[in-house]
């Protein structure tokens, strides 16, 4: 499974101490320094059944300086994914991504559920 998340986010730091304290193999990217591509996203999202706004880090600096809250809605789904692609920092985070879903942000209820299936 993929985990995506920012190094430096106290969210993240929870969802991987949970994933090492529970001892779940996981490939680690910077959401930063790597973040998704528009086909990565695109997939995702296809996968997800989250609504496209799910993915938005409505809470970051970037979005508030973007007034992205204001913008999103006549948006197209397409120029939500290109926007989300140019930078990290407006990714949702952490994102894991496993064989069968995609989970955004860190819900232990959600997490616990990976220990059924691995």
């Amino acid at each position: 499974m993929l985990f995506l998340c920012y190094p430096k986010c106290t969210t993240c730091m929870k969802a991987k101490k949970w994933l090492d304290d529970h001892k779940i193999a996981y490939e680690l990217r910077d959401i930063k320094s790597e973040h998704p591509t528009y086909e990565e996203l695109k997939a995702w999202y296809g996968q997800s059944g989250y609504d496209i706004k799910k993915f938005f880090n409505t809470s970051g600096l970037l979005y508030k300086s973007m007034q992205l809250k204001d913008k999103l809605p006549s948006m197209s789904d397409d120029e939500k994914l290109m926007l989300l692609a140019s930078d990290g920092m407006l990714v949702k985070r952490p994102i894991l991504i496993t064989d069968r879903k995609i989970i955004l942000g860190f819900r232990e209820a959600e997490y616990k559920e990976l220990e059924q299936e691995t």
